[in-house]
């Protein structure tokens, strides 16, 4: 078992990039720009999974000297898939449409280990109970700007957490990345987090 001590991180997200800083691991950034649009015929979870995979081979194609991982979350609503909104009358149509009801949350994650060429993918899903929201609520957190760059037009940390009423699953897969789970998968792959991180 080798120590990791850095990680390519195929994605912008600020939440991703600390969720892994958070287990003791340097976080390399390269956004892998690939084009996550809708892709018809594609069940939700199989679209977060092949946003993921895509995004960390391209990435890992151009590091292969380290790990990388790739990540998308795919917000389900009653068998329609919810991506990124793409503005704000959009995040407000979902946001809506979410309010005073219960959904499912599929976070799916890739492991390309650049030396060995080995691979991890794994996936969680969580149902997620939204609050009853009324139109000046939707508004407000609209104007904040925090639902242009999450799928589902939310976040479960910070003030997005008003609007959940409850969850059954995995809250760090909500949020975007299954920590537990990555943390398994690179002990698949034969690297544990560095030393004093690990039990945390």
């Amino acid at each position: 078992m080798r120590e990791l001590h850095e990680i390519v991180l195929a994605s912008i997200s600020p939440r991703r990039r600390e969720l892994l800083a958070s287990l003791g691991l340097h976080v390399i950034v390269v956004p892998s720009e690939i084009d996550e649009g809708d892709r018809p015929g594609y069940a939700s979870l199989d679209l977060a999974k092949l946003h993921a995979g895509t995004k960390a081979d391209v990435v890992a194609a151009r590091e292969p000297r380290h790990v990388t991982l790739g990540a998308d979350t795919v917000v389900e609503l009653a068998g329609v898939s919810l991506g990124k909104p793409r503005d704000c009358a959009e995040a407000g149509q979902m946001l809506a449409a979410l309010a005073g009801r219960d959904h499912l949350v599929h976070t799916a994650f890739s492991l390309v280990d650049g030396p060995s060429g080995r691979r991890i993918a794994d996936s969680v899903t969580s149902r997620v109970w939204f609050h009853p929201l009324s139109r000046a609520e939707i508004e407000a957190y609209v104007a904040s700007g925090d639902p242009l760059d999450k799928a589902g037009a939310y976040g479960i940390q910070g003030a997005g957490a008003a609007l959940v009423e409850r969850i059954d699953g995995d809250f760090y897969g909500v949020m975007g990345l299954p920590l537990g789970r990555v943390v398994r998968g690179l002990r698949t792959l034969d690297y544990d987090l560095p030393k004093g991180q690990a039990a945390r």
